[in-house]
């Protein structure tokens, strides 16, 4: 069972709105400017299977298309517009900060970016003897 997330109304005085968790990880794909082709393979599913969530979610917020559909749940505070990097040392470090565990791209970009900071501090030593 999934808890949707609850936020005010986007357009004042309207009831609050209320969104599963499935339609803000979409929403949260869109935002950060991913094709429905990419978020279905990043969620292991057809673009067909993306679509009807999008427009629930459209539907729900009362917008007019999925940028708006984002727009509206940044300003109900259920996406907070922040966009989301993954697969190197900032997307590491934004996990850590948002006290989350680290997604395993994540982890392979921190994992390079410390190997690529201990050969530079190396061939800095190497330089200066």
């Amino acid at each position: 069972m999934t808890v949707p997330a609850q936020g005010p109304s986007p357009v004042g005085g309207g009831p609050a709105v209320s969104l599963t968790a499935h339609e803000l990880r979409v929403l949260g794909l869109v935002a950060n400017g991913h094709t429905q082709e990419d978020i279905a393979r990043q969620l292991f599913t057809t673009p067909k299977g993306i679509t009807p969530t999008v427009n629930r979610a459209i539907r729900k917020l009362g917008a007019t298309n999925a940028p708006h559909a984002v727009l509206l749940a940044c300003r109900a505070g259920l996406l907070d517009g922040k966009p989301r990097r993954h697969g190197d040392h900032a997307g590491f470090a934004a996990h850590q900060y948002r006290g989350e565990e680290p997604c395993e791209a994540c982890w392979e970009g921190e994992r390079a970016y410390r190997r690529d900071r201990k050969a530079a501090r190396k061939a800095a030593k190497v330089d200066a003897a």
